[in-house]
């Protein structure tokens, strides 16, 4: 059967290259005659997987050494409840701006004393809401900003200046994507299904010196000091998870790292954007200045049409374009590993069904 392109948010389209090195690999790594799936984590084999995946993440985002990378499970929704464990004592800031970043907030209310600092939720998300320095709490344990809004299709401009507070990001839908400076964040962490690789493994990045904060009834599992003294491995790891984050790494590099990848995805993004904004049937549902380039949502207007246009497009070969559930609509989303093609064949499409339906 011919591939088909997948606009799923997550898990999402992966490299081919690196799906065809793990079918190759599956029975035999590398002359090991095992499957990564067989293999005992504490072998040094595994262990030379580990450490690779690490120091590719490491190369690709530039994270200096006082940063600790962890390769964890529980996905993002794992770390809403590790950021206030590990770092909430007095108060914390937050930037409501999609549904993620709302649950993320509710999660931590339950550890502390959190200030919602910014929100666009009464205009459902529409854009990601401009934070005033004067708001921020100097004295606040951390600001947390989610820097793309996966269902909303948003993503954060700029990040705040936050002083001596040290910003958490949840980067899940975005990382990878474009560059980044680390050194401007305490911790970043991600769930791994929508840039890095398959579903089941999450990355934490954190500076060592926001390690030893964590509150006494942290579970260990939650404790960024724990892991990162037991080399994230205190429990068995999502070990064929980190060896295709590896693999997808590799991919990434070989396509030349982030800032050629970025390039690419401002074109996609383009492509999609300017037939959008010129459509007479199609309409994008987030406001230009936050408009995010990975996620991009957009509707007709109607129930009904929107229905028959995922219908149609899943028979073209373009799966997964029915918005989130509490958004509607329809998103595409064009990670990294979507290639340009894909795209131009989305929008060719979109004429099509433009064409047949107005002039019907």
């Amino acid at each position: 059967m011919e591939r088909v392109y997948q606009f799923a948010a997550g898990p999402a389209v992966m490299p081919q290259q690196a799906l065809r090195r793990a079918a190759e690999e599956m029975l035999n790594w590398r002359g090991s005659g095992l499957s990564v799936m067989e293999m005992s984590h504490r072998s040094p084999a595994y262990q030379e997987i580990f450490d690779h995946t690490v120091s590719l993440l490491r190369d690709l985002m530039n994270i200096p050494e006082d940063y600790e990378v962890l390769l964890l499970q529980g996905g993002a929704t794992g770390q809403f409840a590790a950021v206030p464990m590990n770092l909430l004592h007095t108060s914390a800031d937050y930037v409501d701006s999609g549904n993620f970043a709302h649950v993320s907030m509710k999660e931590a209310q339950k550890y502390g004393a959190v200030r919602c600092i910014a929100s666009s939720r009464e205009e459902n998300y529409r854009r990601v809401p401009a934070v005033d320095a004067a708001a921020l709490d100097p004295k606040a344990d951390y600001l947390y900003v989610t820097t793309n809004n996966t269902i909303y299709g948003t993503r954060l401009p700029a990040l705040p200046e936050s002083g001596n507070v040290p910003i958490v990001a949840d980067m899940s839908s975005n990382i990878l994507s474009e560059p980044c400076d680390v050194r401007r964040y305490g911790v970043i962490f991600a769930g791994a299904q929508k840039n890095i690789g398959p579903a089941g493994l999450t990355v934490v990045i954190v500076r060592r010196d926001l390690l030893g904060r964590a509150r006494p009834e942290t579970p260990n599992i939650l404790n960024w000091t724990v892991m990162t003294e037991k080399g994230s491995m205190l429990n068995t790891p999502p070990t064929y998870a980190i060896y295709m984050a590896g693999l997808c790494l590799e991919w990434l590099r070989d396509e030349g790292g982030v800032e050629a990848i970025y390039q690419r995805n401002l074109r996609k993004a383009k492509l999609l954007y300017d037939y959008l904004d010129e459509s007479r049937l199609f309409r994008p549902i987030a406001e230009k200045s936050s408009r995010s380039i990975m996620n991009v949502t957009f509707r007709t207007g109607s129930d009904a049409l929107d229905a028959a246009f995922v219908k149609g497009a899943a028979a073209a070969g373009l799966l997964s374009l029915k918005g989130h559930r509490v958004a509607g609509g329809m998103r595409a989303s064009i990670y990294n590993a979507m290639p340009e093609e894909g795209v131009k064949k989305l929008v060719d499409f979109m004429h099509k069904f433009e064409k047949n339906t107005v002039e019907a």
